[in-house]
């Protein structure tokens, strides 16, 4: 009677184990290289660093989580950019967008929780010198509104589907913008000694809609992992590249 209760137990227990192991969320972790481009970059070096390091961390459960940081050479402590964002398990709703950075004296951040429920955005802004509360009302087509890294998972879990134009909305700086997600053309790269080809993935102004000061193009792998391998986010004067230097967990590449 000993022996059976001893299995029971034992089996019980690699039960709850395995159970658990299944149900703990599945990470993704890449490494990337940054560097600044465009015109400013020389005036820009002169008070910032124009190339560092970049850490991309998804983690996907009930609620798909991701985190950008791009830092300095020497790390978080010579400046940073830090973005996050929550979204529903489908990809479908934004839940949360943040983003910060602090570079010398400056800082700033602004974290918003979308409720789909009332149609709200609670927006708080702090800076060294104040912090801002306030709640705006999203357009009727809340659903559709995504931040840069929730785009950048929405065309992840799209790539296959996506055959033409879509048009969406971007959320940035607390303000809503028109914007097409658009597939462009593939091209191969190498990682980690492997040569892959990536697809070209734009996020642009939607014509005659209010005009968004960015734009953010990914190149994810011709597979069904669809690896971010570049991305590039434009601002009016520079844009900044990341390129895809290792993987630190979740998928693994394979060669072209």
């Amino acid at each position: 009677m000993t022996i059976i209760r001893t299995i029971a137990t034992v089996t019980l227990a690699l039960l709850v184990s395995a159970s658990a192991f299944a149900a703990s969320p599945n990470i993704e972790e890449f490494r990337y290289s940054w560097r600044l481009r465009g015109g400013v970059r020389l005036i820009a070096g002169l008070m910032f660093p124009t190339s560092g390091v970049g850490n991309l961390k998804t983690t996907f459960g009930e609620t798909i989580h991701s985190e950008l940081l791009i830092t300095a050479p020497t790390g978080k402590q010579g400046g940073f950019y830090a973005y996050e964002s929550d979204m529903n398990g489908g990809g479908a709703k934004t839940l949360m967008t943040y983003h910060g950075y602090a570079w010398g004296k400056k800082s700033r951040n602004e974290r918003t929780i979308f409720d789909h429920v009332k149609g709200l955005a609670r927006i708080r802004k702090q800076t060294p010198d104040e912090v801002e509360n306030r709640v705006k009302k999203l357009p009727a087509t809340n659903d559709e509104v995504r931040d840069i890294l929730t785009a950048i998972v929405y065309l992840r879990q799209n790539a296959t589907t996506l055959a033409g134009p879509l048009q969406t909305t971007i959320y940035s700086d607390g303000k809503e913008y028109p914007v097409v997600f658009k597939p462009g053309l593939s091209k191969p790269f190498t990682v980690e000694g492997k040569l892959v080809t990536a697809r070209a993935f734009h996020i642009v102004d939607a014509p005659g809609g209010k005009k968004w000061p960015g734009g953010v193009t990914v190149w994810l792998t011709n597979d069904d992992r669809r690896v971010p391998v570049r991305i590039e986010i434009q601002q009016s004067m520079a844009s900044l590249q990341l390129d895809l230097q290792k993987i630190e967990s979740g998928v693994l590449l394979a060669r072209m």
